[in-house]
């Protein structure tokens, strides 16, 4: 299995390790070209969203990849790369992709000052009824999600900090967005369950 990670900007290189760990190949994308081949499956990491989405669509690769994942491609978008799919970023923001049909507050949770950990449950993950660690870095906010998108991750915080229950991953055909950074957990059960759908 071969998967595609972008690499223009962000944490892209922790994902690679654990889906080498894990038997996979990957490839970096950081050019048009790179789009060429063949792949099963992509990532969009964290990072920062506004520049990544730049970046993609100065190198030529935004449509491809945009034409790729709406013919069902899948795709796991942590954190930046859940803003990149959002079908509405809220305010007067202009969403990127535009292909996960749910509505996003970027920085919902403060700045690199409000970052925290947590845990939650992870729907799908092998031993899901175990929380999976989540890390929360400027994380977006998922506002709403609307029909076919489902909600696969939940924490017991609100962005406020105050207790409540909060949906942190939503998963919309072969497209899985979280809100928080599962290359950085040390547990590598997202990344499992994403191979799965590839």
């Amino acid at each position: 299995m071969r998967i595609a990670v972008l690499a223009v900007q962000g944490a892209f290189t922790e994902h690679e390790q654990i889906f080498r760990s894990l038997g996979a190949d990957c490839t970096e994308l950081r050019k048009s070209s790179d789009l060429v081949g063949t792949f099963d499956g992509i990532v969009l990491p964290g990072g920062e969203s506004t520049v990544q989405g730049r970046l993609l669509r100065e190198l030529g690769m935004f449509e491809i990849l945009q034409e790729k994942i709406l013919h069902g491609l899948p795709v796991l978008a942590t954190c930046a790369g859940l803003i990149l799919l959002a079908e509405q970023l809220s305010g007067s923001e202009t969403p990127w992709f535009a292909t996960l049909p749910v509505t996003v507050r970027r920085n919902a949770y403060g700045r690199q000052l409000g970052s925290f950990s947590a845990s939650g449950t992870v729907r799908g993950i092998r031993e899901e009824e175990r929380e999976f660690p989540m890390e929360f870095i400027r994380a977006p906010y998922i506002v709403s999600i609307r029909k076919g998108a489902e909600p696969i991750a939940v924490t017991d915080r609100l962005p406020d900090g105050s207790p409540g229950e909060n949906i942190v991953g939503v998963r919309y055909k072969n497209q899985i967005g979280l809100a928080f950074h599962p290359e950085l957990a040390g547990d590598k059960r997202c990344h499992e369950m994403f191979l799965s759908v590839c």
